[in-house]
């Protein structure tokens, strides 16, 4: 992201508003040919401080500061804005404008053309607005006015009047919202009830879009983001936002909304308000775990049905022919089915990179975690899982986790070893219809995904 310069830092209010003439001043001389000696003499008596100040206090009348807007609602919605210092607010324990205090934005609305007698107003001296001093009567504030009192005085008037709704009482409007809001006891009386008109809190909304930006793209929030992909220590805090969702006014032209709309290019965030909903999986997850084949395989009932069914059939001595045979592959087929599924329900309901961003599954094994988290190989920064994916050599690792897990299954009664390891493996990865399917179906995803990544 940009670096943001910080603003000019000023002593006093007059300093900062012969600055901001000066720098208004000289855009405009630089724009001007070397013949235009009148227009320059024009120019620089237009911003001479008493000339440019009456002329600003005349047309501050075209704009409004506020807090709280009208427009959001409705573009074409016409009624009452609101100026409100959140210091001025009642305390909530919830988060409101209230929570702002002294370090606020605020906002204007109106002609664009005037925009500029605003931002005189912003002017900050020792982290104080122009516009802010001007309104808690600041003596340093008048003087930079005028040298005459009764003209700062007037002055000051006028430029205060920004704050004040430009309507001679509170309106609203067809397009704007509007409820009722219960309040009395008996919900069936229409007397109990206040016609309120929200307004949209901009300034809220402004503080709120700079913490979530940077929280989202600063450099502390990348630095504890890479710590917590990479698993390592971090003295910073990580800030996510689950839900997060982006709300655009404005259109192409977001500065008919306002000035700090126009600032944030239409970008508004709305944080998700629903409460949790908890989902029952039918699905266990390899939680701290360093395969699924520890505890996790075993607790599905129809591998549990299916290794018993192949225990009780071998044990049974059964003869060496063509029905033993198919009966052995039979359940095994259906034991190489499940473990499919496993990793077909796991894809689906875990984000894919949940083996590197979850700190339960840190201990699976990594052939593992190439099996049951493909997609992790189309995150970003993961070129090297990626590679180790499509180099296929894992596949005979799991074969070989599997395949140490039915004779372990087995094992009593039965004397399994290498040579019935090596049988299971190979029922695994030749059993055309499952696993070496599903593998060829992620592979040709993975091979048109790096395909499209390379320039």
């Amino acid at each position: 992201m940009p670096t943001i310069e910080a603003p000019p830092t000023f002593s006093n209010y007059r300093e900062a508003i012969h600055a901001f003439l000066q720098e208004r001043l000289n855009a405009k001389l630089e724009k001007l040919k070397a013949d235009e000696d009148g227009k320059r003499t024009e120019l620089t008596a237009q911003h001479q401080p008493a000339a440019w100040l009456d002329d600003a206090a005349r047309r501050v009348q075209q704009i409004q500061a506020v807090t709280h807007s009208l427009k959001p609602i409705h573009p074409d919605a016409r009624g009452t804005n609101l100026y409100v210092e959140p210091r001025t607010l009642p305390p909530l324990a919830e988060l409101g404008s209230h929570a702002l205090g002294e370090r606020f934005v605020g906002d204007v609305v109106g002609n664009a053309a005037a925009l500029d007698v605003y931002k005189l107003l912003k002017l900050e001296v020792n982290g104080r607005s122009l516009l802010t001093a001007l309104l808690a009567h600041d003596a340093d504030a008048l003087a930079a006015l005028h040298a005459d009192p009764s003209q700062a005085e007037k002055l000051r008037d006028a430029f205060v009047s920004l704050t004040q709704p430009r309507a001679e009482g509170p309106s609203s409007h067809t397009l704007a919202k509007q409820l009722y809001w219960l309040t009395g006891t008996d919900a069936c009386d229409n007397s109990h009830y206040t016609l309120l008109a929200p307004l949209y809190a901009t300034s809220l909304a402004h503080a709120v879009h700079a913490q979530v930006q940077e929280d989202r793209f600063g450099e502390a929030n990348k630095a504890a983001r890479q710590a917590r992909r990479e698993r390592k220590m971090h003295d910073g805090v990580f800030h996510d936002y689950p839900g997060l969702a982006v709300q655009n006014m404005g259109g192409t032209k977001p500065q008919n909304i306002s000035q700090l709309n126009s600032e944030r290019r239409g970008m508004n965030y709305l944080l998700s308000s629903l409460p949790p909903q908890w989902k029952a999986s039918a699905v266990r997850l390899p939680v701290h775990a360093t395969s699924v084949f520890d505890r996790l395989f075993i607790a599905r009932p129809e591998v549990r049905r299916t290794v018993r069914a192949l225990r009780v059939f071998l044990e049974s001595n059964p003869d060496a022919n063509l029905a033993t045979r198919e009966r052995r592959e039979e359940l095994l087929d259906a034991l190489v089915d499940e473990l499919v599924s496993l990793a077909a329900e796991l894809q689906q309901i875990l984000p894919p990179g949940w083996s590197r961003d979850d700190e339960r599954f840190a201990d699976l094994h990594r052939s593992e975690q190439l099996w049951l988290d493909p997609l992790r190989a189309e995150q970003p920064d993961e070129a090297d899982f990626a590679s180790e994916w499509l180099q296929m050599d894992w596949p005979a690792a799991v074969g070989q986790r599997f395949a140490n897990w039915l004779n372990a299954q087995l094992r009593g009664k039965l004397p399994v070893g290498d040579a019935e390891a090596r049988a299971w493996q190979k029922e695994l990865l030749s059993d055309e219809d499952g696993f070496p399917q599903q593998l060829r179906t992620m592979r040709q995803r993975l091979d048109r995904t790096a395909t499209e990544a390379t320039p």
